[in-house]
């Protein structure tokens, strides 16, 4: 848990003014939110101020913190916009943590008020509908004065606490509008991914607050349910998501016409050049990437999806160099509690540059960026540099191959998941005909499903993964 004073910091939490004048503003018929139904301006301030004085009935106070723990919902949105509304500090937590990890994101959080529910519908489901119970937490008030705090996914560690300030947050949006091919008033989004964390809660629904654009959320996130949303109106819409599920929609062989779908964009990981190329084939609308962490929010994008390998350039406003193959993000400040309270100095930021752990570089031409995969990726096998990012890639490329996780430890492994007629002997000796010996994998671990994180990347934990091919699948 973090300890300290409450610390002042410049673009903090601004309560009214900044939900009003960001995210609130514009004409009050206007529809801002497609659930189960049309969601106007006006009905939802309404909602958002009677959650308010809830809010404030319940022990919140300006300065204070709660913990949002709520599916995607009506209910999410209105709770998130009111504590803001009260200038406290929200704490998203995804709602599909078990209760231990719950329980340490909670430590180090400490809220005043944890806003949760105490079931939800399938995980199928696009929104739901929940019944919000309020419980007084034994926290502090909030050691800084972010507007956000969030905790990264964690797939290659501890995740780590961020903390975003209303100027972070202003600014990212600024960024995300100046984006040619984002929608603008008028337009719609459809949002497939997480609204707890970064790409689907900023890019998605506070641009689409931020901008008049209609945000809308499936009813189910199957294909079908997907096809059927993206029909229900008329309006150019753009479709958010990661690359899993843009794998499944790609999956259908003969969808629709959906002249509205005028783009796709996937972030949360790398997508194929050959999934691209099928969903534009199928759905006639590009699939574009967008780059970003936790801690800046987007960093670079490609909406027309042209470039891969490459992944785009710098998103307006935002300022990347290259130092000896690592990315660098421009930073004014550290996005770490820990380095704002002066516990355990997270040894990332300095001098305005982040450091974001990835291998990269940049054109200095044309700017474009290539993100290389993790920079731990690189090992040494018998003396010989290789980069697990490649041989992943190479790996994921081939025929019969869904998804696979190439990692390190007592040699290469390869956690790897099939279609149904593909040989693991075949795919050994597909790999061998493109990578040279000490590149391959020493070990094979098969199994139905890869495990994957709540955001839906694949899970990057050797044990894990060794856990779930024992119980599921077979290793070699």
């Amino acid at each position: 848990m973090y300890h300290g004073a409450a610390t002042q910091l410049p673009g903090a939490t601004t309560g009214a003014d900044w939900v009003d004048d960001t995210l609130l503003s514009g004409s009050s018929d206007d529809v801002c939110l497609v659930l189960d139904r049309e969601i106007d301006r006006s009905t939802l301030r309404r909602a958002v101020r009677d959650c308010e004085a809830t809010l404030t009935q319940a022990g919140l106070r300006a300065g204070g913190t709660a913990a949002l723990r709520l599916p995607p919902s009506l209910a999410y949105v209105v709770h998130l916009l009111a504590v803001w509304r009260l200038g406290a500090q929200a704490a998203l937590l995804d709602h599909r943590l078990t209760a231990p990890e719950t329980e340490r994101a909670l430590e180090t959080a400490a809220p005043q008020l944890l806003i949760s529910t105490a079931k939800s519908a399938g995980a199928l489901r696009g929104f739901h509908q929940v019944d919000v119970d309020l419980t007084p937490y034994p926290g502090r008030p909030a050691a800084t004065g972010h507007l956000l705090l969030q905790l990264s996914s964690g797939t290659t560690g501890p995740s780590k606490a961020i903390g975003r300030t209303a100027a972070s947050l202003t600014a990212e949006l600024d960024s995300y509008a100046r984006i040619d091919g984002m929608p603008g008033p008028g337009g719609r989004l459809v949002a497939l991914s997480s609204l707890t964390h970064t790409y689907g809660l900023i890019g998605g629904l506070l641009h689409s607050l931020h901008n008049n654009v209609r945000f809308t959320l499936p009813a189910r996130t199957t294909p079908a349910g997907v096809m059927d949303t993206v029909l229900a109106h008329p309006a150019p819409t753009l479709l958010m998501g990661v690359p899993a599920q843009f794998t499944l929609l790609g999956s259908v062989a003969e969808p629709p016409r959906m002249p509205q779908l005028v783009q796709a964009l996937s972030g949360g990981g790398r997508t194929r050049p050959e999934l691209a190329a099928t969903f534009a084939d199928r759905f006639s609308a590009p699939l574009g990437d967008c780059y970003g962490m936790t801690e800046t929010g987007v960093i670079a994008t490609d909406m027309s999806g042209a470039m891969r390998p490459a992944t785009g350039w710098a998103a307006p406003g935002v300022r990347v160099r290259v130092d000896e193959g690592e990315l660098l993000v421009a930073a004014p400040e550290s996005p770490y509690l820990a380095d704002h309270l002066g516990d355990r100095p997270s040894g990332r930021w300095a001098d305005g540059w982040l450091r974001t752990r990835d291998a990269g570089e940049m054109d200095d031409v044309t700017g474009l960026i290539t993100v290389r995969g993790r920079l731990d990726s690189q090992v040494s096998v018998r003396g010989l540099k290789v980069d697990l990012s490649e041989v992943e890639d190479t790996l994921t490329a081939l025929p019969g191959v869904r998804e696979a996780v190439v990692l390190y430890g007592d040699g290469i492994n390869a956690y790897v998941e099939l279609e149904a007629a593909t040989t693991l002997a075949g795919i050994e000796e597909a790999l061998g005909r493109q990578l040279a010996d000490f590149k391959l994998p020493r070990r094979w671990y098969v199994m139905p499903k890869l495990p994957r994180t709540v955001t839906g990347k694949p899970l990057q934990d050797q044990d894990a993964l060794r856990a779930a091919a024992e119980r599921d699948g077979y290793t070699r």
